[in-house]
């Protein structure tokens, strides 16, 4: 009679609560996808949750792209946004001065294509031999 029993890992997650809905910057590919999530990881034994692995859980900013998690204490930026408070967020796109289009939209060519020192030369044919 052979019997087969499979034990493992399974990991718990939600949201923190107070930090519902803040979006913050992934500290290591840079988007703006990053949450505060409460993980409790339990020891499985048949699929089946048995033991805990931590008594209170982990408080991580997780990225839900990369999956890198960082502990929230060392996130000051992330704890300060707690509740809707100070400032946190994605920003918003910087508004132009007064003054004309963006640079690169329809300004001409470098240099103001006057044929000044950092215009380009034209280009040569090569010749061979």
């Amino acid at each position: 009679m052979c019997f087969i029993f499979t034990c493992g890992e399974h990991e718990f997650s939600k949201q923190l609560q107070g930090y519902e809905g803040v979006l913050c910057q992934c500290h290591n590919c840079g988007n703006y996808s990053a949450r505060v999530i409460k993980r409790n990881p339990w020891f499985t034994f048949c699929f089946i949750p048995v033991i805990p692995l931590s008594v209170h859980g982990y408080e991580d900013v997780v990225c839900s792209i990369c999956n890198f998690a960082q502990p929230l204490p060392n996130r000051q930026d992330v704890i300060a946004m707690k509740n809707g408070g100070g400032g946190g967020g994605v920003p918003l796109q910087h508004h132009q001065q007064q003054g004309g289009p963006p640079v690169g939209w329809g300004g001409g060519p470098p240099g103001g294509g006057q044929g000044g020192p950092g215009a380009p030369k034209p280009q040569q044919n090569m010749q061979y031999g």
